[in-house]
């Protein structure tokens, strides 16, 4: 079990109260709630990491920036990846400059190993000085440690940690729990300036408990409506506030879809800022499914969003078929450019060509039925003749041998 670890008073808080912490971010041009401001409050002052957990695009890395800005912080990033390891976050030894000390110092090496009376004391000598090429004049060191070691306080961000691996989050668990960090050739540095930590995760796999208990913790999901309107309003977009209005509705609409990957809130704003460089004066279908790809970035996405776009700014408006802009030659062989399914789910029209089979669907008079052999030379329909097995069977054999 982890020792806790005594808070060190901040002699100088940055915030007073949540407010405080709500205002700040808005001079920033980040607009927290409520919930938001207060976790980042206790952040400031309980001396925790804070993890914040999310989809994509709703301004988890976008609050270290800014509170980095706010605090007046330097901010130092460790960007996660697959495959990572910690001489990538921790730090790493400086084999080139170790590897210029020995040639500039061969002379001084020699000198050591001159009298030595055979090869393992020469060795026996020169391991002896090794500690002098593993020390802090040849560490290297990468966000984790910098951080660690910074005289002055910094933000520590932590992005996208739930792409790395696992022996990741291991490393960082002392990290986040005790503020410090142990090289095994030179010792233990624990920080005197405690940095914010914030670390960010996508949900793309689950987080270690161990991680989680050492974290504050907030979801941190899409805006309601009106905040995000506010939002969009305070990057001065171009946009007027009544259309940045309604294309914040239709982002929202677009979300309510089976989306691979739903519209973000910084793509809301590239929508809002692409339509005023356009000019656009009115939302309506047409100019927003020539830009619809600004926030819905997979085909099958488009071809969803295509749909639903004049229903969004218009429940009432009759859609008209169309081609999704994919034309025809993609092999459906029709001409109406959906997919092969039907509206009732049967993908190969099975149930339909049933339908056609049925006895007796057509009206008299039809091709077939008594009524169109009345109306035809004859006077009874046509008798059906029998054939036989063997005679079927001599016709296919002949047809067989006149082929050859």
């Amino acid at each position: 079990m982890t020792e806790s670890v005594p808070a060190l008073e901040d002699p100088d808080p940055p915030f007073a109260s949540v407010d405080e912490v709500v205002d700040a971010l808005r001079e920033q041009g980040y607009i927290a709630d409520t919930r938001l401001a207060t976790t980042v409050f206790l952040l400031t002052r309980l001396d925790k990491p804070l993890l914040l957990e999310g989809p994509a695009g709703v301004g988890k890395t976008e609050l270290a920036k800014m509170l980095a800005l706010a605090t007046g912080r330097r901010l130092l990033r460790l960007q996660c990846y697959e495959g990572q390891d910690e001489t990538k976050a921790l730090y790493e030894w400086d084999y080139g400059k170790q590897l210029m000390y020995t040639q500039i110092l061969r002379e001084k090496i020699g000198q050591v190993v001159a009298d030595a009376p055979d090869l393992a004391g020469a060795v026996e000598r020169i391991g002896a000085e090794e500690s002098v090429f593993f020390s802090e004049r040849f560490l290297a060191p990468r966000p984790l440690l910098e951080a660690i070691r910074s005289p002055q306080p910094v933000v520590l961000l932590i992005d996208e940690v739930d792409r790395a691996d696992e022996a990741l989050e291991a490393v960082l668990l002392e990290t986040l729990g005790e503020f410090q960090i142990s090289i095994p050739e030179v010792g233990t540095f624990t920080a005197d300036q405690r940095p914010y930590v914030l670390l960010t995760s996508n949900n793309t796999r689950d987080l270690a408990a161990a991680l989680k208990r050492r974290c504050l913790h907030l979801f941190l999901d899409y805006p309601e409506a009106a905040r995000e309107l506010e939002i969009v309003r305070s990057k001065k977009t171009g946009l007027s506030d009544s259309l940045a209005e309604e294309l914040v509705n239709v982002v929202r609409g677009l979300r309510e879809l089976e989306l691979r990957k739903a519209p973000s809130i910084s793509e809301t704003i590239d929508w809002a800022r692409t339509l005023a460089v356009l000019g656009v004066e009115e939302l309506n279908a047409q100019i927003l499914s020539d830009t619809v790809s600004v926030v819905v970035k997979y085909d099958k996405d488009v071809k969803k969003a295509l749909d639903a776009l004049p229903r969004l700014v218009d429940p009432n408006a009759v859609v008209e078929e169309h081609s999704h802009g994919h034309g025809h030659g993609h092999g459906h062989g029709h001409g109406h450019g959906h997919s092969d399914e039907s509206d009732d789910g049967d993908v190969d029209g099975r149930s339909k060509r049933a339908d056609k089979d049925t006895a007796g669907r057509h009206g008299e008079g039809a091709y077939g039925t008594p009524d169109y052999a009345k109306g035809s030379e004859k006077d009874a329909p046509a008798k059906v003749r029998n054939v036989t097995s063997g005679q079927g069977s001599r016709s296919f054999g002949l047809g067989r041998k006149r082929a050859l």
